[in-house]
């Protein structure tokens, strides 16, 4: 059975670890640093046999240099983008990732807004989707555009609601903190977010996250469930009568927004 763990990094950034222990190795996805996966696979004896990259930001690559000089036979899957430099295999949406040890099959999902080359990896049972999605929020539109950026997470939305969802950060109370001024009555928001406040008092990951739960609670993925009263939208934003529009104050509104 492969075992999956978050390995804090950097800041706030979690490193994803599938192992087969029995078999002695795993996969990585986003390896910001390499400290922490060569700790890790030291500490359980693996050995790496796969990368996996969502997009080129350092945060997320930043380590995939030296992984790959220590593990040279490990193939290096990423999307199609000149700016990330290391990979050996590009993939994009619809291709399927298929690794032998620890036995997974990944579908390739281009999941664009946050940049304009995003991708997610969903298998076995799991979504690897970078900085597209988090647990009670969504990516910053450096690249891409609210209509892009929504028709991803509706995309994702679309997975069936058992999909663990393994966000590349640990955001989770800073986005309960904004998603509470958008549904202060939401019960799924406040149970989440109680949830949350006991799993960092004890400096315990609050992901992966759980699909349904998120349709419950993320203002992200709940534009056509908001009260238009409740977008705490600019006039600068304009109408709301399009959900993409919706979407676009929402996310203007978290940008500005202030604990």
């Amino acid at each position: 059975m492969l075992s999956l763990r978050p390995l804090p990094a950097l800041r706030d950034n979690y490193i994803w670890m599938l192992a087969d222990t029995p078999a002695g190795t795993a996969i990585v996805v986003d390896p910001g640093e390499a400290g922490p996966v060569l700790d890790a696979l030291a500490a359980d004896r693996l050995t790496l046999s796969a990368i996996l990259l969502t997009h080129h930001h350092s945060d997320h690559i930043g380590g995939t240099p030296e992984l790959a000089g220590r593990f040279p036979s490990a193939p290096i899957y990423a999307p199609h983008d000149a700016r990330i430099r290391d990979a050996t295999q590009r993939v994009g949406d619809g291709d399927v990732v298929e690794i032998d040890t620890p036995p997974a099959r990944f579908e390739v999902l281009e999941v664009h807004g946050h940049t304009r080359s995003h991708i997610a990896y969903y298998g076995e049972g799991l979504l690897f989707c970078g900085d597209t999605l988090f647990s009670l929020g969504c990516g910053r539109l450096f690249e891409g555009t609210p209509a892009e950026m929504l028709a991803s997470l509706d995309r994702i939305a679309a997975l069936p609601g058992t999909t663990r969802i393994c966000c590349a950060h640990e955001y989770t109370l800073a986005n309960a903190a904004f998603a509470l001024t958008v549904e202060p009555d939401n019960p799924a928001l406040k149970a989440r977010t109680d949830a949350a406040r006991a799993l960092r008092a004890r400096n315990a990951a609050t992901l992966p996250a759980v699909l349904d739960e998120e349709r419950a609670a993320n203002p992200f993925l709940r534009v056509d469930a908001l009260a238009e009263d409740r977008i705490p939208w600019q006039d600068d934003v304009g109408a709301l009568h399009r959900r993409v529009d919706r979407f676009a104050a929402l996310r203007l509104a978290k940008d500005r927004f202030r604990a």
